[in-house]
């Protein structure tokens, strides 16, 4: 369970979890069936106007040796933003998240910030933004992206679900220069690994297939970079 510090100790846990579950907000990925439960995903607003993503799941269990029982998706994802955090890789900042069971099933929430000026890497490259960033821009995000994925795998974390539409970048303008930003998203089925080849292996064949609108060359470029960074 994560709970932010600050939050009135008065309240039971109970009544945290039962309070963001009666939250509702607006569907962007409507509640579908998968893991022998239902998942689905709302955008809300909080007090100060914050956009925010809640998770919403009932019955949604991930099965493994340690939880041969099953065990909430959102506890496995939380898990893993807390390790990809302490990588040093950006991923959304945590609000909430719990799991509980009720009536035998389980529910649970899992709430994050939006990733405000974030952009998917395979809309990114759909829209002008190539063209209107440069050469050199584009050569930092792939590079960018390149340290981002060398430092999951030298952690032995593989990602599992490594689409452009889980890639998210942001160009930030600064005094001192432009930087770019990556960021990654949707870690419901990330795992640790044995060994950073497999972890390698597995994400970056899933990336060439799902790469989306990435040309040939910018991959190539890519994957010099990261060679580069992961013999550091």
């Amino acid at each position: 369970m994560f709970r932010p510090q600050g939050l009135a100790q008065s309240q039971s846990r109970s009544d945290i979890f039962e309070r963001w579950w009666q939250t509702e907000g607006t569907w962007v990925e409507a509640p579908n069936q998968r893991r022998g439960g239902e998942s689905g995903v709302q955008f809300l607003r909080n007090q100060a106007q914050q956009l925010l993503y809640l998770k919403r799941q009932s019955g949604h269990l991930h099965r493994s040796w340690r939880h041969p029982f099953g065990q909430p998706t959102v506890l496995r994802e939380l898990q893993a933003m807390q390790a990809l955090t302490a990588l040093g890789i950006r991923v959304p900042t945590l609000v909430y998240c719990d799991a509980q069971k009720s009536a035998g099933q389980w529910r649970a929430l899992l709430v994050t910030e939006a990733l405000e000026g974030f952009v998917s890497l395979d809309l990114w490259y759909a829209s002008d933004a190539p063209q209107q960033w440069g050469d050199a821009l584009k050569r930092q995000l792939l590079e960018q992206l390149a340290v981002t994925l060398s430092r999951l795998h030298r952690g032995r974390w593989q990602h599992s679900c490594l689409y452009a539409k889980h890639i998210f970048v942001k160009h930030h303008s600064l005094a001192n220069g432009d930087r770019v930003e990556v960021a990654l998203l949707d870690l419901e089925k990330s795992r640790q690994r044995w060994s950073q080849g497999a972890a390698a292996r597995h994400d970056l064949e899933q990336l060439h297939r799902r790469r989306e609108g990435m040309p040939q060359a910018d991959w190539q470029t890519f994957i010099e970079a990261y060679q580069a960074a992961s013999s550091k």
